[in-house]
Parts: structure tokens; sequence; C-alpha cells
């Protein structure tokens, strides 16, 4: 794919053209996991032996809580009906709390959290092979279709069925620029950023955006599109006031209800997800509000970063837990004195 370069920031050339990269692996930034809603990884807990994880996460490569953890995840691929939490902590030989805590830690999310992603996954690619809906719906594990209907825009963006097709006709400007924390890459439509990606592989970046939407048509960013990106760079290199683009994004009403929320937080602010379920009115809700975290498409425009798991943790983030910690680090160190 052909591109420019201006001011730092690569501009998609040529005008209604449709996406045509080679698909690459994505060269995985250091962390346990690097989303628990779109990228499964093979071995999600290899990671864990690095220097790049959570404060507290780091594990030595003969650790034996990486095996049980490993065989967990092995399990809940495979396994298209729900595990009980039950069954996984007797296989590991722990008490389920016990079990859960290693896990969540290691791996970033919950088991329970971690096999839907994993049949999101598996809707997705069977959606992407042309696999027809209905059948796709089954063969991701999924029970009933109203299930994947109620939350088609949490999960795809759009309906199967849309999905499936590639999302024709939709017209996305896209454009990137290299920051110290990576490869910041967006799409837009005239509406407003419907993604933000950040990582070590532009090439990368953009073959993912063409797995999400591989019938859409891309366009030069207009001058709109640019400005919005220099302004997310500056804030990432610089900060300042938060980002307040617009957005273009899909979900649901819940999760609609979450990203604005944080898009409420100040710089340099962090909370908890019992938190951040009080502030929408929906204390109880404290599952699906990490989940909606997890679902977030636009990296730091909608702040997730600032998310914090208990004791003030940090958990699983898309792009990086260690982007996460630096996010989070040099927003505090912006913050006025007094």
């Amino acid at each position: 794919m052909r591109g420019r370069e201006g001011k730092g920031i690569f501009l998609l050339g040529g005008e209604q053209r449709k996406i045509r990269m080679e698909k690459r692996t994505r060269r995985a930034y250091v962390a346990v996991m690097d989303t628990p809603t779109r990228h499964i990884a093979a071995d999600p807990v290899t990671a864990a032996s690095g220097t790049t994880t959570a404060p507290g996460t780091a594990l030595r490569p003969d650790d034996p809580r990486l095996a049980l953890v490993r065989a967990a995840c092995d399990t809940l691929r495979q396994r298209a009906e729900p595990v009980p939490l039950a069954e996984l902590a007797e296989a590991a030989g722990l008490s389920p709390s016990h079990f859960q805590r290693v896990f969540t830690r290691l791996v970033g999310v919950s088991p329970r959290a971690y096999q839907q992603a994993c049949r999101e996954q598996r809707l997705r690619g069977a959606l992407e092979r042309g696999v027809p809906v209905a059948e796709a719906i089954y063969e991701a594990g999924f029970g009933s279709p109203s299930r994947v209907y109620e939350d088609a825009h949490g999960m795809l963006g759009m309906t199967p069925a849309r999905y499936r097709k590639g999302a024709p006709g939709r017209q996305l400007a896209v454009a990137a620029a290299q920051t110290s924390l990576g490869w910041l890459v967006m799409a837009a439509t005239e509406d407003g950023v419907c993604a933000i990606d950040i990582g070590d592989d532009r090439e990368a970046l953009l073959a993912d955006l063409q797995r999400r939407f591989p019938g859409a048509e891309l366009h030069t960013p207009s001058d709109a599109v640019r400005q919005w990106l220099g302004t997310v760079v500056a804030f990432v290199e610089h900060g300042g006031a938060h980002p307040a683009l617009p957005l273009d994004v899909r979900g649901t009403a819940f999760q609609h209800a979450v990203w604005s929320a944080l898009r409420e937080l100040p710089p340099g602010t962090t909370l908890g997800y019992a938190q951040l379920a009080a502030r929408i009115g929906r204390p109880s809700a404290v599952r699906a509000v990490a989940a909606a975290c997890a679902r977030n498409p636009v990296a730091v425009v909608v702040p997730c970063h600032r998310v914090l798991g208990r004791d003030g943790a940090l958990t699983g983030y898309r792009w990086g837990v260690d982007r996460k910690a630096e996010l989070l680090r040099r927003e505090a160190a912006r913050m006025p004195i007094g």
C-alpha cells in the first residue's frame, strides 16, 4: 500500500481505494494478553515471564502457575459450552477463589470473560470466512442467536449479516503517526473517529483495520481528520486538555454510557470498575462495565486506561499494560500542584 509522509503523519494515498494489504501476524506488545475481546493470543500467559506486565505479575518461566493457567486457557478455547469455574479450579488443584485470582492476575480478565472473548473471536472468524450467520453463531458456541443479536454492535460493531459482508460501502479515512508509545492509527468517518489503535507495527495495525472493515472504502484524510490525529498525538506527547473529538463508534446503549462516563474523567484521575458502574447508575453491573472498557475501540480519546483493578492494580489493556502504565504516569506528572 502506498502512502506519503507529512509532518510525521502517515496519510494513505489515493481516493476511494479499498484496503489491499497483506494480512500479517500482529507482533504482540509484551503483555499477558493483547486484548480480551479482539485478539485472544494463542498462548496468553507466555508473556507473564516478561518484564513489561503490570506490577507484581511478572513470573519466572518455571513458575508452575503458568502451566496451570495455560492449560485452563486451552480448555476455555476448545470448549464451546460454558466451563464452570469449579471444574477449572479442580483441574488446577486450587480452590475456585484462589484459581480465579491467579487466572485473572496473569491473563487480565476472568475465566468467564476469557471464554466469552474466545466465542466472539470464533464468531468473527466464521463470519469472515463467509459461513452463514446462523451456522457461525452455533459454531462459535453461542447457545442462542438472540444473545448475539442483542449485543451485535458490542461484539461486531454492526449486525452479523453486515459484518459477514465486510461492512460494504462504509467510507473511512485512515491516518497514522509515530509516537513515543508506538504507531497510532486512526480511522474516521465524516461524523467522527471510529477507531484508534496503538502498536509497534504500523502494517499490523492497518491489517487489523482491514480485518475489522474488509469492505470499507478508504479515502485520503481530510484536514479535519488530520487535525484530530494531531490533537491525539499532541496529548500523548505533551498532555493538556483531554481530546474532545467527535466519535462515530458502534456499541450498545450500555457501552456508550460507559464510554461517555470515561470521557468525563479528567487526565490524572483514576477510578475502579465499581466506581465507574456507580457513576452510570448501574452499581451491580461491574462485570458488564469491565467488558465495555475492554471493547473500547478508541484508545486515549475514550480513556479506559484510567480504570484500575482492585487495590489500584493495573489490569489488562488491549494496547499493552505497560502503555497503560506510561499513560497514567505521564498524566499524573502533568497534574497541577496545589
